[in-house]
């Protein structure tokens, strides 16, 4: 009779999805979700009634919202996996601010048709949580200064209402220092942010990484993924305008 293969083992079988496939799942998920919330939600034929589960009903719309559910949670990660392996942690903040810079107009005219809208984009939400991993490993040894940056991070957060805000601040946090202990991870995510079922699901993808980048390479690939942020906003808009 044939041995089974030990736990770790067959746990090591089912990591197949590279950095580039987590990039592109959260990317769709983004997508789907905004092209859902901003066009779609207006369309009869997207109220209408697929089925449902005791007194929840899934509809079209509802449908596209939950899978969009999946990116904010992947995206945190990606973040976490950045700062651990970037070769220049001062441009890899960089390049989170510069793009939420830039997406605030298309973020602000999407929600509102205006140039002045009362929340962020998710981008600084993602920002500062790396500012707050850069704070805890700058200062491991200093407890003190740490605390306070964190918390002054956690205030801005809360502050700028931006896109899941200071629960997605923590989410990033606690992935971070939760990063050896995988069932606990995927846990404290579904505590943190609302959508549990779904959370769930998206760190059931995420353990499926294996620790590659994939086939996502050079600047030009790299950018395109900061890129698409901005530009799909600004193309929902104009669809919303047209």
């Amino acid at each position: 009779m044939p041995h089974s293969l030990p736990l770790s083992d067959q746990l090591a079988r089912c990591r197949i999805v590279s950095g580039s496939m987590l990039k592109v799942i959260a990317v769709l998920s983004m997508l789907v979700d905004h092209v859902a919330l901003f066009l779609l939600k207006d369309i009869p034929e997207c109220g209408t009634v697929l089925f449902a589960i005791g007194s929840r009903v899934f509809t079209p719309y509802v449908l596209c919202r939950l899978f969009g559910r999946l990116a904010f949670p992947i995206f945190a990660f990606l973040v976490v996996e950045g700062f651990l392996h970037t070769r220049n942690r001062m441009r890899y903040g960089l390049n989170l601010l510069i793009f939420a810079l830039l997406s605030e107009i298309p973020w602000n005219l999407v929600n509102g048709g205006t140039l002045l809208y009362p929340t962020q984009n998710v981008l600084f939400t993602l920002l500062l949580g790396y500012l707050g991993l850069c704070a805890i490993e700058a200062y491991k040894k200093r407890w003190l200064p740490q605390a306070a940056i964190i918390v002054g991070l956690f205030a801005v957060s809360m502050y700028l209402h931006a896109n899941f805000g200071a629960k997605g601040y923590i989410l990033i946090l606690s992935i971070y220092c939760l990063r050896h202990i995988k069932p606990v991870q995927a846990v404290v995510g579904m505590l943190i942010l609302p959508f549990k079922l779904m959370v769930g699901l998206s760190f059931v993808v995420i353990n499926m990484y294996n620790g590659k980048r994939g086939f996502i390479q050079g600047n030009f690939a790299k950018y395109l993924f900061y890129i698409i942020f901005p530009l799909h906003l600004l193309i929902i808009w104009l669809i919303q305008v047209l």
